[in-house]
């Protein structure tokens, strides 16, 4: 999950590879018992965000608040990057 998050903010992955990237990883193997207090709560909130992106501007505009853009996305993820390094730090 680190190394997506990376991945995504050295321009190595964009939006929908890092939000398809961190479903499965994230979504379907991780076993959250072995996260962190902070990182369950770093990677439960982005995955709200990852799990609703859309590059679809007419969908933003139809259902305003229901998905996710591209700015909100890249805000959370380094939202969590820094909170991830607070752990660390």
């Amino acid at each position: 999950l680190y190394w997506f998050i990376d991945q995504y903010l050295s321009d190595n992955l964009d939006e929908t590879g890092f939000c398809d990237d961190f479903y499965y990883s994230y979504d379907l193997e991780v076993d959250r018992n072995t996260l962190t207090d902070i990182e369950k709560t770093a990677f439960a909130s982005l995955s709200k965000v990852s799990d609703r992106f859309s590059l679809d501007e007419e969908d933003q505009k139809l259902y305003p608040g229901t998905y996710s853009t591209v700015k909100e996305l890249k805000e959370k993820i380094i939202e969590t990057k820094e909170r991830l390094q607070q752990q660390s730090g």
